[in-house]
């Protein structure tokens, strides 16, 4: 039995079945690629969906990691470490400098924070419910099923979590028109991930902001995918809304990137919300820990001092560009290029005669193309892969990419 088959094996059989694994065993990571159980080496435009922000092995956050464990692993939110403190501080600041965090473990953990600060916030008017968004995904518990705008992920859980209705994205008036009395807050992701990469658009972000004020409700925003810097700013919002410097949301959710790999999540909470939840009303055991903080850190660290948010900024700009090349070169395979910066959706053409005889959707099929040739990317929706290079990815392996890209499409038009 070959190390790949171990590998594969010992999973198949003892852990419970939840994903639809691709047929990869990867053994380390170097820089921006991967290698599986065979010594194949794979360009990795995945990052664990959009999580390994500095790629793999980077050597200063393995030494970080280091040294941290040496000196203390974990505690629990019953006492104070300096880590989580300056973690929480540096992310205030980024979230333009006033409100408080809370740390916890994932984004759908993340988002259950924002539910529980809406409902605790809205509780003595009945204001109980949350306005989400069809496309949307929101996480994979009880309640995040429930706020995700997507019947397949809810399918055989009924009855679902009360208090989510979901209307069309980016349509202002189908969510003002929703609004109840039972209504105390919207919740939305400034780019859709899972279901494609859509991008709100200023006006939709600007006038949800105003039916906020105008009705006393709190407007959420799940930034897990698009935050931490993908879109060139600290959080994606801040990128659509470069033009509304005065623009903010009520709180937000991230996750992901947050800390390079290593498992993290948090709310920001702005400076009205930010005691709501109080002594009793929530909390995590792993949530803060000194070692993912450290971790956290090190990463933001390494982000500012090489200048990777404009990396990201330059080598997205020059991914979306290559693939619009792309697309007008083989219109019966690309159809269209989408998102902001990093965060990279490309949609393929409908009734690709190549895939015409398998029964997976065409997105997994040149997902499984491009493992093959070597990248590795995400499928979403349908009819589209992501790219989520790392933010330290250099312009040679950008080129990397965009060839192994086009040799599979090509191969595909003859």
């Amino acid at each position: 039995m070959s190390n790949a088959d171990s590998i594969k094996g010992r999973i198949n059989e003892h852990v419970i079945p939840t994903y639809a694994r691709f047929d990869l065993a990867l053994t380390h990571g170097e820089g921006c690629h991967l290698f599986d159980a065979a010594g194949k080496r794979y360009l990795d435009l995945g990052t664990g969906i959009a999580t390994s922000c500095l790629g793999h092995g980077h050597p200063e956050l393995a030494e970080s990691l280091t040294q941290q464990a040496g000196k203390l692993t974990h505690v629990s939110n019953l006492y104070y470490t300096q880590p989580q403190g300056i973690l929480a501080e540096k992310l205030v600041q980024l979230a333009g400098g006033s409100g408080k965090v809370f740390f916890c473990n994932s984004g759908a953990e993340a988002n259950e924070t924002l539910y529980k600060l809406s409902r605790l916030r809205n509780h003595e008017e009945g204001q109980f419910e949350i306005l989400t968004t069809l496309g949307s995904f929101h996480g994979r518990t009880l309640a995040g099923i429930a706020a995700t705008g997507q019947t397949k992920v809810k399918e055989g859980f009924a009855p679902a979590v009360e208090g989510f209705r979901h209307v069309p994205y980016d349509d202002l008036d189908a969510i003002s028109e929703a609004i109840s009395p039972a209504t105390g807050a919207i919740l939305v992701e400034p780019i859709q991930g899972e279901s494609g990469i859509h991008c709100a658009t200023p006006e939709y972000l600007l006038g949800l902001r105003e039916l906020c004020n105008e009705r006393n409700l709190l407007l959420l925003l799940d930034e897990v995918q698009c935050g931490h810097f993908r879109t060139g700013n600290f959080f994606g919002w801040q990128t659509i809304m470069n033009a509304y410097p005065d623009f903010t949301p009520d709180a937000c959710s991230m996750a992901k990137s947050l800390a390079a790999g290593l498992p993290m999540g948090a709310i920001w909470a702005s400076e009205p919300l930010q005691d709501v939840l109080g002594p009793g009303t929530h909390g995590t055991t792993f949530g803060g820990s000194p070692l993912v903080c450290a971790h956290a850190l090190k990463a933001l660290e390494i982000i500012e001092r090489d200048d990777l948010a404009k990396n990201a900024v330059k080598i997205g700009n020059y991914f979306s560009e290559q693939i619009g090349k792309l697309i007008t070169a083989y219109p019966e395979i690309l159809q269209e290029v989408r998102g902001l910066k990093l965060m990279i959706g490309v949609e393929l053409a409908e009734n690709i005669a190549a895939f015409a005889e398998s029964k997976k959707p065409a997105s997994v099929q040149i997902v499984n193309r491009l493992h093959e040739a070597g990248l590795i990317t995400i499928p979403a929706g349908a009819r589209v892969f992501r790219l989520l290079p790392p933010l330290n990815i250099s312009k040679s392996d950008a080129d990397e990419g965009l060839s192994i890209i086009e040799g599979v499409v090509k191969e595909l038009a003859l």
